[in-house]
């Protein structure tokens, strides 16, 4: 292996050094190759290492599991008074976005507005013990709160039968968290990163305009409108009902529209002021709420919330609804909004990891997500997550541990038990300019841009991603963006790149002749290197790509009356894989190209590869090279012994 067959001329052997060999992997057994196999695509990061020290008693591995299942246990015995102080003023600022943002969401869901603080006191008290994130702050979103309420109801219709329609979205709730337990326990976090960046970034920006045309409602004081989320639907309802519209309405909104915004750009510029951005929905709220009070407005025309029921969550156990009938759409309603509400909130906890140094597990983040939404479910909480927005406010508070979750849920539970009176003169168009305020936040126009300028292909995802969603349907935004997502990843695993290397004059290295001006090919022989696996998925493709580079080399060659080919080397340094299907590739090359007169020479192959191809017995009748440098030494000793042979005969 890696010698050649051709008689060498004398005086060769020194001037051409002997190439090392590629070794072969040593043989594995069945079943320990599946358990590694198993470990690198399930465990990773290896969550076991630290019980595998051979000192460790029974109870302290006992310990480590405990705190492995409960982050609080690990950080709990050393948390201090200084950490409490910084923990208290970021849960007390974020409960002052919570209270407002939740009864806001709630109404996107088509559900009563106090479950928005419901889902604000159970979820963060869970999250605090089981989450890895001390910057997540847990609470009811935007996104997710939309496409629950767009689909369940298509199964019943909140206004005919509210009771039920809550009832379902308590067990849509169940069924998320359960399907993101799942995902934690089971190692698939994965899955969730079919959701590519580009793709988060057309759908949230998508999501976010057709939530803020929903509140074109409450700006103009609608009493109906559509229930579809399409742009065309929504101001069909807008314009055909012109005669009612409440000017009072929307003046009060967007003045407040623009105090929100006016207090964020202030933030921005000034980022010991966070408080001042953080502030300003409660503020609004509670202006807002004066304003209608003093003046009598809701007896112009300006709608209010109403009356809003003391105490804390009632349990609703027995409220999920498991009849086959509702069962599909509430499946699938979990497994979306699941979906949804994971990327939102792992994308949040490791952004801000990041600028704290520290690491964030995922699959301990979905267990923490599913089993709070599997309680908030039972205690008439809906859908939670980690908000971006309130996570950074709760990053900018300078929270240091998920205490700050927990102190926010003490200020909601104190809200429920004695200030929700207070909120019934809340006017609903200023939650609605709260939520236009929060969505204008998530039209991300410069990852756009950053997209175009990198990747095209990423650009057009995104795109595609915010038109389905705001031409067509939330839910067809949703499966065109994970369509193309998963259409970009089978592109990239069946039209592998694959380029032509030269030789870098005054060295032994070889590179691409499109990125490398320098280098120059080697005269008589093609060297192609594909990069990535070869699969079923792409064998056809490579041998013809592999075909039309001999062919289009040797059109050239006589075009040019340059030295004609007489070998071909593949360069495998990053194919990963191969299978039978690519096994079988590469011997059909071998055949076409020995019948056009070439040698056929193989080089750097990793130890899966190599592992493969010997199993094949492909290796024993192909010379396989350690580098393509060798590779090519040999190809020139192999001309030199003919050229010697033929001036002997």
């Amino acid at each position: 292996m890696g010698n050649v067959d051709e008689t060498t001329p004398p005086g060769t052997d020194a001037a051409v050094p002997k190439p090392q060999n590629v070794a072969v992997p040593p043989p594995q057994s069945f079943i320990k190759s599946m358990k590694n196999t198993l470990k690198e695509t399930l465990f990773p990061d290896d969550p076991f290492r630290p019980l595998k020290n051979p000192n460790l008693t029974r109870r302290r591995k006992a310990v480590l599991t405990l705190q492995y299942m409960f982050p609080i246990l690990e950080w709990g015995p050393g948390y201090s008074f200084r950490f409490f102080k910084s923990d208290l003023i970021a849960g007390i600022t974020i409960a002052s976005l919570a209270i407002p943002q939740g009864i806001s969401y709630a109404k996107l869901a088509n559900l009563p507005p106090i479950l928005g603080l419901y889902s604000s006191f159970v979820p963060p008290l869970i999250y605090a013990v089981m989450g890895s994130s001390r910057d997540v702050a847990v609470g009811t979103v935007a996104v997710g709160s939309l496409l629950m309420g767009s689909m369940l109801r298509n199964a019943v219709s909140p206004q005919q039968d509210p009771k039920l329609y809550l009832h379902l979205a308590f067990t849509a709730t169940f069924f998320a968290g359960v399907f993101q337990a799942a995902l934690g326990i089971f190692r698939l976090g994965f899955i969730v990163d079919f959701l590519s960046h580009a793709t988060i970034v057309g759908f949230m920006g998508g999501a976010a305009t057709v939530v803020s045309l929903q509140q074109l409602k409450g700006f103009l004081g609608l009493d109906k409108f559509t229930q579809q989320t399409d742009v065309f639907s929504v101001m069909h309802s807008v314009f055909s009902q012109t005669h009612v519209w409440n000017w009072e309405s929307g003046v009060m909104g967007f003045l407040f529209l623009v105090f929100i915004l006016a207090s964020r750009y202030f933030s921005k510029k000034k980022p010991k002021l966070f408080w001042v951005s953080a502030m300003a929905p409660l503020t609004s709220v509670i202006l807002a709420s004066a304003v209608v009070y003093c003046t009598h407005a809701h007896k112009h025309g300006i709608q209010v919330i109403g009356l809003l029921e003391k105490g804390i969550n009632p349990p609703s156990l027995m409220d999920l609804n498991f009849n086959s009938r509702y069962l599909p759409t509430l499946i699938k309603t979990g497994i979306v909004t699941g979906i949804i509400a994971l990327a939102e909130g792992i994308a949040a906890g490791r952004s801000f990891a990041m600028f704290k140094n520290y690491h964030i597990d995922g699959n301990k983040e979905m267990i923490a997500f599913g089993m709070m939404n599997i309680a908030g479910s039972c205690t008439s909480s809906y859908l939670t997550s980690g908000p971006f927005s309130r996570s950074a406010v709760n990053f900018n508070a300078g929270c240091k541990t998920a205490v700050s979750n927990i102190v926010m849920a003490v200020a909601v539970m104190m809200t429920l038990l004695f200030l929700t009176p207070l909120f019934y003169y809340t006017p609903l168009v200023v939650l609605s300019s709260i939520i236009v305020a929060a969505m204008l936040g998530l039209i991300d126009y410069a990852a756009a841009i950053h997209l175009w300028h990198v990747d095209k292909f990423d650009f057009f995802i995104c795109i595609g991603a915010y038109l389905g969603v705001v031409f067509a349907d939330i839910e067809v935004g949703l499966v065109l963006a994970v369509g193309l997502s998963i259409l970009r990843v089978l592109l990239f695993v069946s039209r592998p790149r694959t380029t032509i290397l030269g030789h870098i004059p005054n060295s032994k290295i070889y590179r691409s002749i499109d990125q490398y001006r320098l280098a120059v090919p080697v005269p008589g022989i093609v060297i192609l290197s594909i990069n990535g696996p070869i699969y079923f998925a792409n064998s056809n493709y490579l041998r013809e790509r592999i075909s039309r580079c001999v062919e289009d080399e040797e059109e050239k060659i006589k075009a040019q009356g340059e030295t004609e080919l007489h070998h071909l080397i593949l360069d495998m340094s990053a194919i990963g894989n191969i299978d039978t299907s690519g096994i079988t590739m590469l011997e059909e090359v071998k055949k076409v190209v020995e019948r056009k007169g070439l040698k056929f020479l193989l080089a750097n192959p990793g130890a899966e590869v190599m592992k493969k191809l010997s199993k094949a017995d492909f290796v024993g009748t192909t010379g396989v090279y350690l580098t393509v440098g060798d590779a090519v030494e040999a190809c020139d000793l192999a001309l030199t012994a003919s050229s010697y042979s033929m001036a002997n005969v």
